[in-house]
């Protein structure tokens, strides 16, 4: 009996549980500076929100584009984005 109580106490706690997890805040900003100062130790990066990636300087698509904004790199990498490959030079 003690054992299905505690299993029912657990299946009960998951929900709670779950509702803390999720993305982290993605802070993001028109301009590279605002960025720099907001995350002074991390990379600056272009996020696409329509593409789902991220792109770094000096590669193609940095800065391009309508659907974008300047994030810390730490914050798209946490929230789910990818670096993209395409463009490297």
């Amino acid at each position: 009996m003690f054992r299905l109580g505690v299993t029912l106490l657990a299946l009960l706690a998951l929900p709670c549980l779950a509702q803390q997890a999720g993305a982290l805040p993605l802070t993001p900003f028109r301009s590279e500076v605002q960025a720099q100062r907001h995350c002074p130790g991390d990379t600056v990066v272009w996020l696409d929100f329509r593409k789902e990636r991220y792109y770094l300087k000096g590669q193609k698509r940095y800065a391009k584009g309508f659907s974008g904004n300047f994030v810390c790199r730490g914050e798209a990498r946490d929230s789910g984005y990818r670096r993209s490959l395409l463009g490297l030079r």
